[in-house]
């Protein structure tokens, strides 16, 4: 029964309509993501290489300032699917699938683009003085659907219990059982340990830490990415040439649309056949929303850049890898593995056992970041679904702290049962719940996209300064 809904939620009207958002909204700004290269590059990445006195001005701020929302953002996009996706992707459409993941970024830069700008623009301060943002509140305050916006709040926060917790701790213990030999139950421990402490501290703990985890994680990751690349240098050119070779094949297109999917929308990252994408969701709206001193426009950079930044370097990354270590599409057709093992297979091939160790290693840390992302999703959430509450009925502020505190215990029994259980039907389940998240974002976006504000064409001309339209 679970698999008939889920495959009915994640059919090709939920697929028509999340190619069709990110497509109205490129129309609208114009290829944004395409002549604006320059000015959101500035506006994100490329800001680290500004002056000492810009730097230091960010990271000194006592509130969750760009960086760390876009770490956190991060640390939810990037996961065991640019691992696990990637080669789900390659297997199931071959080398061109590629070509249609970065179609698919680039539309869904857009989209991810828009629903960020929403939630700066519609956000507003509770009376102690704390943000209220993400989907919730368009829903709410820009379609006037209050109904519609709890809904989203009540999905929103059983996929970050499901996805966001139980399924990528399961990851990450399994991944740490087979390395270790150690038990599920003091592995289970350890992780829920870790997890909830790093929750107990709440936004500021959860945005430190994911400052410091996701660089590091998905530096390293690039390194050993670049290794291979460099020991099998010959190949990366035909490997180019098989992706846009194969780009038109019918089965590529399919492929690389679903393992983008996979790759996006949850880096839970099994080769499901899920076809999705995370931007759309309105999950970054939920990531982005607290952010400090910034605008709608400068945070829906951020977004892009996020998208652009899982997919078009680290997926681009695990599938050259890939690609050159098995020979391309021949050498895929010609092997027996999927997913994580053929991954795995392929860094082993070229680096030796410690390749098998790296991609292991990234698995769990990618799977942890996520895991602490979507804890401070679902805790912003919550405080939606408080907000919205209060306008039928009375809850007191001693009532919303037990609640905080009844969550946060349920999001650490999660991650327990997660590591220690078989999750085949949760995996469905979250993506029922996602898939259901998406309806009422999409139709936000595509109803609210006059309120989106984009970049003006002068902008790219003067650096970072950016002006708006």
């Amino acid at each position: 029964m679970i698999h008939q809904i889920h495959g009915v939620v994640w059919g090709p009207l939920l697929m028509g309509l999340l190619l069709m958002a990110g497509t109205v909204l490129t129309i609208e700004s114009k290829g944004f993501q395409f002549r604006g290269i320059k000015t959101w590059w500035c506006a994100t990445a490329g800001s680290f290489f500004g002056s000492k006195t810009e730097r230091e001005t960010i990271h000194d701020t006592d509130s969750i300032n760009k960086i760390q929302s876009a770490c956190t953002a991060l640390a939810a996009t990037i996961g065991t699917g640019n691992i696990v996706g990637v080669a789900s992707a390659l297997t199931a459409g071959g080398p061109g699938a590629i070509f249609w993941m970065w179609v698919s970024a680039a539309i869904g830069m857009m989209t991810a683009y828009g629903e960020t700008c929403l939630g700066i623009l519609y956000r507003y301060r509770d009376g102690r003085g704390k943000w209220v943002c993400g989907p919730m509140v368009y829903l709410s305050k820009g379609l006037k659907r209050p109904g519609v916006s709890l809904i989203y709040g009540i999905l929103c926060i059983l996929a970050s219990l499901g996805m966001g917790s139980m399924v990528q701790s399961n990851a990450a213990a399994q991944t740490i059982c087979y390395l270790t030999g150690v038990q599920p139950i003091a592995c289970g421990t350890a992780i829920t340990g870790l997890a909830v402490f790093v929750a107990w501290g709440g936004a500021m703990r959860v945005a430190r830490v994911a400052e410091r985890l996701v660089p590091v994680s998905a530096g390293i990751y690039m390194l050993f990415s670049a290794a291979v690349l460099i020991k099998c240098r010959d190949q990366v050119l035909p490997a180019f040439q098989e992706i846009f070779r194969y780009a038109m094949f019918p089965e590529s297109v399919l492929g690389g649309i679903g393992g983008y999917g996979i790759a996006r929308s949850f880096r839970y990252g099994i080769a499901r056949g899920v076809f999705s994408n995370e931007a759309g969701l309105g999950s970054l709206a939920g990531l982005h929303g607290a952010t400090d001193k910034t605008t709608p426009e400068e945070q829906g950079m951020w977004a892009m850049f996020e998208v652009f930044f899982d997919t078009m370097v680290i997926c681009t990354m695990t599938a050259l890898v890939i690609l050159c270590v098995t020979g391309g599409g021949q050498g895929l057709a010609g092997r027996n593995y999927d997913g994580a093992v053929l991954t795995a297979f392929c860094f082993e091939s070229a680096l030796g056992a410690s390749g098998r160790y790296l991609v292991s290693g990234s698995m769990i840390v990618f799977a942890f970041a996520t895991m602490i992302a979507w804890y401070y999703l679902g805790r912003q959430t919550l405080g939606g679904v408080i907000a919205q509450l209060r306008e039928w009925i009375f809850i007191s502020e001693r009532t919303e702290e037990k609640i905080g505190t009844a969550y946060l215990l349920l999001y650490g029994y999660a991650v327990f049962l997660g590591c220690v259980s078989s999750l085949s039907a949760v995996w469905e389940l979250s993506d029922i719940w996602n898939g259901l998240m998406a309806f009422p974002n999409i139709f936000a976006l595509l109803i609210l996209r006059r309120k989106i504000s984009y970049p003006d064409k002068s902008a790219a001309q003067h650096g970072s300064r950016l002006e708006w339209r």
